[in-house]
């Protein structure tokens, strides 16, 4: 999906073009995107990933507000444009900032939230991804830390590093578009995607990815669209098995979920983001009753996100409908930190290699 400045400047103006191609035929001119919520989710069989249905949202110049949307995309269209042009970058919250310098105060945008809706508009309708329209979100800070000898492209040139050997123990930092990585070698066996610092400092204290030929992938929380992309090539292309260990809850499982199908806000990048073969390690609710962690109480919104998870299409499995039924009933939660209760070493000597044989990827 990866396009060259020249390319997705071509897509922007010819997005831009058919505006006046519509008022040329005396048509009201609009923009129709697909409507991103839970309930234009569906599942694509051939792809093994969650996509948006066929409900549609339309900009369109018939009423004030909707006017107002395309004068703002027309505006951004040029920003862009420009920026392609003059092979500079931006970020998302630059963006919002820069519409207030615009010559007409109706194309400003009122919030940030306005703003990355519409480049998510313009990926969607125009088939280019904001990497290549040159947008950067603020940094993630999500790193790597394994055997892993990657090539990048720099402002400064070309630079190979070795994602043990050639960093500290931050480990390397994932780039804005992993697509300008090339891959040299590997000497991984498998992807351990971690959602915490606490846990991912642990891991890497213990010497786990020397001792387990692992790559850790700190996702940061709710991951990047870097780091879901670059989890993705090394995955695809390096054939390398990914796991997700996150804590037990409700909103740790939605952090898997958009590893492995993607999320609701970036369906339209399904296919370029996610993994499907990505595998849940944990922490799972059997563990909170086979290990007897320490726990908190499950709050409302816990028990709530927790029963609309068992009708999101992305957990309509067996193992997920199991799991979700039993944190419900016992009511509570647990962090990945909590495996210390049975002594720092726990979750490196037997926690993980005890999963991960029974998963089939030791």
């Amino acid at each position: 999906m990866s396009a060259d400045n020249d390319d997705a400047r071509d897509q922007l103006i010819d997005l831009a073009a058919q505006f006046y191609d519509q008022f040329e035929l005396g048509e009201i001119p609009h923009m129709s995107v697909p409507t991103r919520t839970k309930a234009n989710i569906e599942y694509d069989e051939d792809k093994e990933v969650w996509v948006y249905g066929d409900r549609e949202s339309t900009r369109s110049a018939n009423s004030v507000r909707g006017a107002r949307k395309l004068l703002k995309a027309v505006y951004t269209i040029e920003f862009l444009a420009n920026q392609l042009d003059e092979e500079r970058s931006s970020t998302l919250r630059e963006l919002y900032y820069l519409s207030e310098s615009w010559d007409n105060d109706e194309a400003q945008f009122g919030d940030q939230d306005e703003s990355n809706q519409l480049i998510e508009d313009l990926e969607i309708v125009s088939g280019v991804t904001r990497e290549d329209f040159h947008m950067r979100p603020e940094e993630s800070g999500a790193t790597i830390m394994g055997p892993l000898h990657l090539r990048e492209q720099t402002r400064r040139g070309e630079r190979e590093i070795h994602c043990q050997e050639d960093v500290g123990e931050g480990g390397y930092q994932i780039p804005n578009n992993p697509d300008t990585i090339e891959f040299l070698d590997c000497d991984s066996d498998f992807i351990l995607a971690v959602e915490t610092g606490g846990m991912r400092d642990r891991l890497v204290e213990n010497g786990f990815d020397d001792e387990y030929n692992a790559l850790i992938v700190h996702l940061k929380g709710q991951p990047a669209r870097a780091t879901r992309r670059i989890t993705k090539r090394l995955h695809d292309e390096l054939d390398l098995p990914v796991t997700v260990f996150t804590d037990g809850d409700p909103w740790s499982y939605r952090i898997y979920g958009s590893v492995a199908y993607g999320s609701i806000k970036s369906a339209h990048l399904s296919e370029y983001l996610a993994t499907p073969d990505a595998q849940f390690i944990g922490i799972q609710p059997a563990d909170i009753v086979e290990y007897d962690l320490p726990t908190d109480p499950l709050s409302d919104s816990d028990v709530n996100a927790l029963e609309s998870e068992l009708e999101d299409p992305r957990f309509q499995t067996d193992y997920w409908e199991e799991q979700i039924e039993l944190q419900l009933d016992i009511e509570k939660k647990s962090e990945q930190q909590s495996l210390a209760a049975r002594g720092l070493d726990f979750v490196t000597d037997t926690y993980l290699p005890e999963r991960l044989s029974e998963m089939g990827v030791l």
